[in-house]
């Protein structure tokens, strides 16, 4: 995993060479244990106050840290023909031992900062990389304001960061011109200045799709006469009422609210005419496709699906639709991104004097976390790999020898028979029913594979 996640960082300008090379130690150092604290990931004392220095050399910007990252990010991109920009915030609390010039998080005695993360996935939920990554730091002050900033510009609001994404999706489609790419975001995105600032570049050439979950009850143009003289028809309820299109059983997560579970949907679209919010009258009225999928014959103890999809993709055809609806359920990768990174990395555990020094650690660990993840998925969708394309001869060796207690091959192992190997190391059993194994069991088996494999290269290849 060492050898490949180094990759990650080629090309890096820090304006020192020495900095460049202190970079790829760090990241080595820090990827060999995520779990584990800066100072057991780091060989000796030496290594340690090194790597603390980098942190707290306020030359170097976390933003300079991802660069390359990012750019290695937009090489896979252009090798597939679709691609998903996922936007998600979540929270990292640090309240337990916050920088000294940490913000607050909803409330004043909570400390920490808001990560607004762009992952770039593919439709079959490969996650090719980080496309982009901005923190959101609250004052006590701004607490409790929500109904005075409805008024405010939106540059002035939070929920700017995600007009921001959906124009940072619109930059790597016009990097990336071959391939289509959808800006994809749950609730909170549902801004209207995202749908005018589409409408406006649909022309362009440099447009990116967006597909997001509804939150707003948002009016058509036409009036609602039965309702009142005047009162616009929702368009909640023009989709309710459309045609029923197709019927979908999906395999729906586990999330704190629900257990995994599959469901019935029932699919219908159609396209609308929307009217501006009435505090915002000034904005001109925008046309998109919207998608509602319903849970039928739920368990109907409040977590039965009822999703409306606000997209510009289209809706000519059953597969159109459904295609939709894939797109919008591989979002969920951006969810277990954000718990390899808090629970893989432990990242809300680092101890740094400042947030700037915090930010620099945190761009390691977003390529850390990405790593896992995408190692993960690859097994899933490109089984018949060798596994020398991502493992050194070291570690696939040394995973062999302890796991199988046999000769090795010949050849190296399919990526799918070694990632076997590697999920047992990290306490997966592969058990009959046993769903897919999800990012743990990986992170614990490549910590220890490494440590095989620094044994083998010390003690064992000619034991081979």
């Amino acid at each position: 995993m060492c050898e490949g996640i180094a990759d990650e960082l080629r090309g890096i300008d820090l304006g020192d060479k020495r900095l460049n090379k202190r970079s790829v130690r760090v990241i080595e150092a820090l990827a060999a244990n995520p779990e584990a604290s800066i100072n057991a990931s780091c060989d000796g004392w030496s290594e340690t106050q090194a790597a603390y220095r980098f942190f707290d050399n306020d030359t170097v910007a976390h933003e300079q840290v991802l660069h390359p990252h990012i750019e290695a990010t937009k090489g896979r991109i252009r090798e597939q023909p679709v691609v998903l920009i996922a936007q998600d915030t979540t929270e990292l609390d640090f309240t337990d031992h916050p920088p000294k010039d940490a913000q607050c998080l909803n409330i004043e005695e909570r400390r920490g900062l808001y990560e607004h993360l762009h992952l770039a996935v593919t439709p079959d939920k490969l996650p090719l990389g980080v496309a982009g990554v901005e923190y959101v730091e609250r004052t006590a002050e701004s607490l409790g304001k929500a109904k005075e900033r409805e008024t405010w510009p939106i540059e002035d609001k939070e929920s700017f960061r995600w007009l921001k994404g959906y124009r940072l999706a619109c930059e790597v489609a016009a990097e990336c011109p071959d391939t289509k790419i959808v800006s994809v975001a749950d609730r909170e995105a549902d801004i209207y200045d995202i749908f005018v600032e589409a409408q406006e570049q649909a022309n362009s050439g440099r447009r990116a799709d967006y597909l997001i979950r509804a939150k707003e009850p948002r009016c058509t143009l036409e009036r609602d006469p039965e309702a009142g003289p005047v009162v616009y028809k929702k368009v909640r309820d023009e989709v309710s009422r459309s045609k029923l299109l197709a019927t979908r059983l999906v395999d729906l997560s586990q999330t704190p609210k629900r257990a995994a579970r599959q469901a019935v949907l029932e699919i219908r679209a159609i396209s609308v005419d929307v009217k501006p919010p009435h505090a915002r009258s000034h904005l001109p009225s925008v046309k998109y496709n919207v998608v509602l999928a319903e849970e039928v014959g739920g368990p109907g103890d409040d977590t039965d699906v009822c999703w409306l999809l606000i997209t510009t993709l289209p809706i000519d055809s059953v597969e159109e639709i459904l295609r939709i609806l894939d797109y919008y359920l591989a979002r969920w990768i951006v969810e277990i991104f954000f718990r390899t990174l808090k629970t893989g990395c432990q990242v809300e555990k680092i101890q740094l004097e400042t947030t700037a020094r915090l930010k620099r650690c945190l761009a390691f660990y977003q390529i850390i976390a990405w790593r896992i993840l995408y190692l993960t998925y690859l097994n899933r969708t490109c089984p018949k790999l060798p596994c020398t394309a991502v493992f050194a001869e070291s570690e696939w060796k040394s995973v062999w020898r302890v796991v199988k207690k046999k000769p090795l091959p010949k050849k190296p192992p399919l990526l799918s028979k070694f990632m076997q190997l590697l999920l047992q190391l990290g306490g997966y059993n592969n058990r009959a029913k046993e769903l897919p194994a999800g990012p743990q069991p990986l992170w614990v088996g490549l910590r220890r594979m490494t440590d095989f494999a620094t044994a083998w290269l010390a003690f064992g290849p000619k034991t081979g």
